[in-house]
């Protein structure tokens, strides 16, 4: 998921109510500490809590036992890649050339 869909998951507007922690989305929509995909007036779902979670006043393991409902793109696996050219057909190329080269310099 990327976090532009992210965004969406915001528990509104009958929205599932996702948070992102070290690149793992979880649910927290069952959750009654996340009413509406928000926690406690400080948090809202639909985001990238990693930094958030580093000074929660809980440990990272109570976010742990929500579901798991997928992972969250970065920016680089986001991007497409660029194709590799292979490189036996460019040898073979290069070799048929210099046979080319060779039998037309004799």
């Amino acid at each position: 998921m990327t976090p532009e869909e992210l965004k969406h998951c915001n528990g509104r507007d009958g929205n599932p109510a996702y948070v992102a922690v070290s690149g793992v989305i979880y649910d927290v929509s069952a959750s009654a500490l996340w009413p509406e995909g928000n926690h406690e007036g400080a948090h809202q779902a639909g985001e990238d809590l990693t930094e958030e979670l580093k000074s929660a006043p809980h440990v990272r393991a109570v976010i742990e036992r929500f579901p798991v409902v997928g992972q969250l793109q970065t920016a680089a696996a986001a991007k497409p890649q660029a194709k590799k050219t292979p490189v036996v057909p460019l040898v073979i190329l290069a070799v048929i050339l210099i046979v080319v080269v060779i039998i037309l310099a004799l």
